[in-house]
């Protein structure tokens, strides 16, 4: 089994940079935001920290590619790094703090394109979350200070608690009945949003979460954390991994039922 710790240590190192530069300008009064084509919010901020990670990048592994949200793919090879330098940037723009800096390494192998290294990092919450591939998945503020993470046991949908992010994505793709049936009959259902409820199907706390539209960039990190939790991350469609274009994930034992009511 290959060894990930350098790449983690270096994802770690990558992350602090982007959370001084993130944090510097949270809640700033002269924030510079503009607007992207597709007519989602990027802020000075988004753009400055995918520059640190960049920067380092070529100086640290100038083999490696780099795809980013905001500055696109750079490089060829083997192994990738995939950057969303904030992921949430809405709730970054209006003061709220659930946003992440998501750093994820993905490396060529027999199944295809995997991430086999993730680091989560959302400053404004005092968390971080982190994973290499066959080495579990843990939670802390270090490498050194950490705590191991695990999915639930919730095996029924009556028992479950179900996390999304909003309800308008589902509608417009015309599975906002599914959506609502699995609201039912689940325990409890919560919208977080974002990175937040993939970490905490890791953590435990919450049993299944997905998505309907998402970009590589969003899933990279948070599939090898969930997998290394012992949960399960696919798209809607089944298959394995963050390459579908949206998202479920779950404790593993309730994947079948929740992309059942989802595709219904």
């Amino acid at each position: 089994m290959l060894d990930y710790h350098d790449d983690l240590r270096l994802a770690h190192v990558l992350a602090d940079a982007a959370d001084a530069a993130t944090m510097e300008r949270f809640k700033a009064l002269d924030l510079k935001v503009e607007t992207k084509p597709d007519m989602t919010p990027v802020s000075e901020a988004d753009k400055a920290a995918e520059e640190l990670i960049r920067t380092s990048l070529q100086r640290t592994r100038p083999r490696d590619a780099v795809l980013g949200e905001e500055f696109g793919t750079e490089g060829h090879g083997p192994r990738r790094w995939v950057i969303d330098p904030i992921d949430g940037t809405k709730n970054y723009v209006r003061g709220v703090p659930v946003w992440a800096t998501l750093i994820a390494l993905m490396e060529m192998g027999e199944g295809g394109d995997r991430p086999v290294v993730g680091v989560v990092s959302a400053p404004a919450l005092n968390r971080r979350w982190w994973a290499a591939k066959g080495s579990g998945a843990y939670s802390g503020r270090s490498l050194s200070k950490a705590t191991r993470l695990e999915v639930s046991k919730v095996a029924e949908v009556r028992d479950a608690s179900f996390a999304y992010s909003s309800l308008h994505g589902w509608e417009e793709r015309g599975m906002l009945g599914g959506f609502m049936d699995l609201t039912r009959d689940c325990w409890r259902t919560r919208g977080y949003g974002d990175f937040w409820p993939y970490m905490m199907v890791a953590e435990g706390s919450v049993d299944m979460c997905a998505e309907p539209e998402l970009s590589l960039w969003d899933m990279a990190a948070s599939a090898v954390i969930v997998e290394e939790a012992g949960g399960t991350f696919t798209g809607l469609d089944g298959n394995p991994g963050p390459h579908s274009g949206n998202a479920a994930a779950s404790n593993g034992l309730l994947h079948e039922t929740l992309l059942s009511y989802l595709t219904a």
